[in-house]
């Protein structure tokens, strides 16, 4: 079978540890030009409009994340499903998988901009967002919504190059369409002198092309994973497969972000300049994590490609070798953080107020960084097997209801700033306990017939 064009990348032999870098560099790097996307339009509404135009778009990531979050879970199940029977040497799976994951897309794009803008006035009030940041960030999710399509395509197309080992194409497309993002904002408010709409539009655009060009480079791939328009259609296996696996992380990935929106209405009730600082740091958190991020993506597509191939100890050593990468490189990015808060919140915004609550999240928050790292492996991990229940449960278990109990009894034990900053730390400790505990209990552990003591005493 002609498989290997240079693009795509067989998993199941060489060097390990090779393998993992050559193919979460470039994810990461990918996802350094996605943070650029929100934190561009974070750092040019807070440097040229005002600390309410940043607070607002700041806020609004956890409404975003809500409806997109459902359909990253889904591009989740796509890719196990694609990388497992990309491993297996099943072309005609592999075909049926991708028409199906591109078919479902369609559908998922009108629930998602019908959903997004059904719920951005009750999201908005359930945050308690104040007076003067609603109007800003109301237009913003507007915006972004009625765009919400192309994140979407992009997402489901790139997750189908990635389950085949092609993390290149993805990211060339990415840092087009961010540097265009870059571009646009400073374009449309400095220029034509728009506001919040301006970083608004400027993203839709950026996600749209960079959808359009995933979709194009599919449909000129001649192997088994290419897209045929006129073969689109539902397969009912391959759709099974998606969502018994994607399906628990889309429910995991909008009620962590849902929950996160009560984490914001326990910031925003310190204030805008509280709101504007926590938007930055966020920001800057996202970019302390992209190893970590990309190292579990990398490490799940290896595992589905390993274990659609039988090859169970090599799974495992792969998992070994992301989680030390993946503290390695967290405690040197963490570090340089906490060194650099103050001139990196300030980079964000010139308000004195403003940059005192960044450097305080930072400062809080940060040594807690490598307790993700087991969560975030051993979970990708799970999901490479086709065990995404699990991690599911454990994640809404530690994200959402033990995080929630916990704000409220600091809430009513009036334990303040400091007591909310940790509610993330505690969740991602909880979160790696119970994974871990999960992840060597897993079916990645279990001994064959030949290994188990009573078939050595039959021989």
């Amino acid at each position: 079978m002609a498989r290997l064009r240079g693009r795509d990348s067989d998993m199941t032999q060489g060097r390990i540890w090779r393998h993992l870098v050559q193919f979460a560099i470039p994810m990461a790097i990918g996802l350094l030009f996605q943070q650029l996307y929100n934190t561009v339009d974070t750092l040019v509404v807070g440097n040229f409009v005002s600390k309410e135009a940043q607070a607002a778009v700041g806020s609004t990531g956890s409404i975003i994340n809500t409806v997109v979050g459902f359909c990253a879970g889904l591009a989740t199940g796509a890719s196990v499903i694609i990388s497992q029977r990309y491993g297996a040497h099943d072309d005609e799976g592999l075909r049926k998988a991708v028409h199906t994951t591109i078919a479902v897309t369609f559908l998922l794009s009108v629930l998602a901009t019908a959903a997004g803008l059904l719920i951005i006035d009750p999201m908005l009030a359930f945050m308690e967002t104040p007076a003067d940041v609603w109007d800003e960030a109301r237009e913003y999710l507007t915006i972004y919504f009625w765009g919400i399509s192309g994140i979407l395509f992009y997402n489901m197309g790139s997750g189908i190059l990635r389950a085949v080992g092609d993390s290149r194409r993805p990211l060339l497309f990415l840092i087009f369409s961010a540097l265009l993002n870059t571009v646009l904002d400073l374009f449309f408010v400095l220029v034509l002198g728009m506001k919040v709409d301006g970083v608004a539009w400027a993203t839709i655009l950026a996600q749209i092309i960079s959808a359009a060009a995933i979709l194009i480079a599919l449909t000129r791939e001649p192997s088994a994973y290419g897209l045929r328009w006129r073969e689109l259609r539902i397969d009912r296996t391959s759709l099974s497969g998606i969502l018994r696996i994607g399906l628990p992380s889309s429910i995991q990935s909008a009620i962590t972000a849902f929950s996160n929106v009560f984490v914001q209405s326990y910031i925003n009730a310190f204030g805008s300049a509280c709101m504007a600082g926590y938007s930055i740091y966020s920001k800057l958190d996202a970019f302390v994590l992209i190893p970590v991020q990309a190292l579990a993506m990398s490490s799940t597509t290896m595992v589905g490609q390993n274990w659609g191939a039988g090859q169970k100890k090599r799974a495992r050593e792969s998992v070994t070798s992301a989680m030390v990468l993946s503290l390695i490189s967290t405690a040197v990015l963490g570090v340089g953080a906490l060194l650099a808060a103050r001139q990196l919140i300030g980079l964000f915004s010139p308000e004195p107020e403003v940059v005192s609550y960044g450097v305080r999240f930072i400062q809080i928050v940060t040594p807690f960084y490598l307790a993700i790292c087991f969560n975030q492996i051993y979970a990708g991990a799970l999901r490479g097997i086709g065990d995404a229940t699990a991690p599911t449960v454990i994640m809404l278990c530690s994200f959402v209801v033990f995080r929630q109990i916990y704000l409220f009894v600091t809430k009513q034990m009036n334990l303040g700033f400091v007591a909310v900053a940790l509610a993330y730390p505690m969740g991602w400790i909880l979160c790696s306990v119970l994974l871990t505990i999960r992840y060597r209990r897993s079916r990645l552990f279990e001994k064959t017939p030949e290994q188990r003591p009573e078939a050595a005493e039959k021989q």
